[in-house]
Formats: structure tokens, C-alpha cells, sequence
């Protein structure tokens, strides 16, 4: 942590720095936004971020309860408040602290839902208003005797942000528990494994997919091959009766044909013989090679 000559360390310096500088009247705050928007005056936009930086303050103290540290959030605040004099229009004839309170807000919330969990959460709007809302609401309905985590307070929540109800318990969850590494021990001894040995998967490992898929590439290919070994009848009575989900009865071939199902029976058996062969041949030359 820096510390200046006098020991203090860099967020005390930005504490002191803000409770020092002056409030800005309505009329200078117009004329240095002005200067700043037409001539990008540095000195007018120094002179406006540090009679803001209150705000920023008292906004981080606000979101301290996440456990983040405060000079972290005063940082963040810092650079919404840059944004907001960026985007500023002094002709709207708006104080230029409530238009930056919401950059300031927006870029400590953003800074949060980044370092709250290393789940990424809170994406869209409503998960946002959820994530920063779900406290206050939680505390306002245990106060009414109506303790969170039932159907009935999920529901009211829902209704209120405009979510369902299953992100409202997602949040609850979320919010209740902490993140925990996968690689610590299940027991303070250490010799009890780590919470990794837990996560069990019966899924094939990726090696054993992708030999698979090799297998099942070749196997294809080689039937195709052998299926040239054949003549005309044989391979339509191969496709029909074999190579198709609902393969046609010796009656249906024999009648298509003009030839008896018995006829038709020694003709697949036959070709059968004929692919069996030439597939005994392909193995042997892939074991081969």
C-alpha cells in the first residue's frame, strides 16, 4: 500500500483530498462543464470530478457491505464519474451530480457483479436489479415475519423485479454461499481427499469419444467398400432388409422382386457370406498396415 510522507495511505489521501475541496455553485458548475465540453479543459475537469468525488464516497460506503475493499469501489466510482463528464450536456440544463450519480452507481455495480463470485451472473437487467435488491427485500420481509426462502416470499420478489421465481432461489443460493475451491480438503486432517474426488462422471472420457468416433468413421467406410462386392439384387436386398430402420420382410422383397421369400432368403444369405469376407479382408489389412 502507498503511504505518503506524512503515513497516510492512498484512500485516506483521496478521503482528505474530497472533504477539502470546494462545493461548486450551480453557475461555475455550468461554466467549467461548458469549458470542458467545448475546449476539453483539463483543469475545468479536474476541478469537477474532485468537487464530486463526495458522491463517490458516499456511494462506495453504501456498497461496502459486499466485502469488497472500499478503495477499489472509490477507484470504480472514479471511473464512472470520468464517464460521466465525458457524456455530460451542460445545455440540458441538468446538475451535473444527478446526472453522474448513475454512471457512478452503474460502474461500482458492474465492478461487483466482476468480483462477487467467479460465477459469471447477473448479465441482464432484471438479474442485476435482482442481485442488488434480493438483501434489502429479504430484510424487509424476515421484518414482517415473513421469512425468505418460501413459495410465498419468492413469489412476491418475482412479481416485484420482474424475474421468476426460480432466479430469485438461484440468487438466495448464491448469495448464501460462498464460493469454495474445488481443491479444498473435506476435512481439516487433509487426509480425506479434496472436494474434487466428489464430482464422479460416468460420461466416456474425451480420448475414448474421439476413438470412438474414429472407429465408427472407419467402420462406415469399410462397409461401404464391401458393399461393392455385391451385385444389384444382393445390395437392394442388403439396403432393405438391413441398412434401413424398418427393414422389409422376405414376403415384401420376394413380391417386389417377382422371386419366392425363400429365394430372397438365399440371396441375403449369400451376400452376407460375400460382405463378411470382404470385411475380414479390410481387417486384416488394417492390422497389417
Amino acid at each position: 500500500m502507498y503511504m505518503d510522507r506524512a503515513g497516510l495511505s492512498g484512500e485516506q489521501m483521496m478521503l482528505r483530498a474530497a472533504s477539502r475541496a470546494p462545493y461548486l455553485e450551480r453557475g461555475e458548475e455550468l461554466e467549467l462543464a461548458i469549458r470542458w465540453k467545448e475546449r476539453h479543459d483539463q483543469d475545468a475537469l479536474n476541478r469537477i470530478t474532485t468537487a464530486h468525488m463526495r458522491l463517490v464516497i458516499a456511494m462506495a460506503v453504501k456498497f461496502r457491505r459486499y466485502g469488497l475493499p472500499m478503495g477499489d469501489l472509490i477507484q470504480e466510482g472514479h471511473v464512472g464519474l470520468l464517464e460521466a463528464a465525458a457524456r455530460f450536456d451542460p445545455e440540458r440544463e441538468v446538475r451535473f451530480s444527478t446526472y453522474a450519480t448513475w454512471w457512478i452507481r452503474a460502474s461500482m455495480q458492474d465492478y461487483i457483479l466482476r468480483n462477487w463470485s467467479i460465477v459469471r451472473g447477473g448479465t441482464s437487467s432484471a438479474q442485476k436489479s435482482l442481485f442488488f435488491n434480493l438483501r434489502r427485500m429479504r430484510a424487509r420481509l424476515a421484518q414482517g415475519g415473513d421469512p425468505l426462502g418460501g413459495t410465498a416470499a419468492y413469489q412476491e420478489i418475482s412479481v416485484a423485479l420482474g424475474v421468476s421465481e426460480a432466479d430469485v432461489a438461484l440468487m438466495d443460493m448464491r448469495l448464501s454461499v460462498p464460493d469454495t475451491s474445488l481443491n479444498a480438503p473435506l476435512s481439516d486432517d487433509g487426509d480425506s481427499g479434496e472436494r474434487m474426488d466428489l464430482l464422479v462422471s460416468d460420461d466416456p472420457l474425451p480420448d475414448e469419444l474421439v476413438g470412438e468416433a474414429i472407429d465408427i468413421e472407419r467402420r462406415s467406410g469399410w462397409l461401404h467398400d464391401a458393399l461393392t462386392v455385391l451385385n444389384a439384387r444382393e445390395l437392394q436386398i442388403i439396403e432393405e432388409r438391413r441398412l434401413t430402420e424398418e427393414g422389409a420382410t422376405l414376403e415384401e422383397l420376394g413380391t417386389s422382386l417377382g422371386i419366392s421369400k425363400e429365394r430372397v432368403r438365399q440371396i441375403e444369405t449369400r451376400a452376407m457370406e460375400k460382405l463378411k469376407s470382404a470385411l475380414e479382408r479390410k481387417n486384416s489389412a488394417f492390422q497389417v498396415a
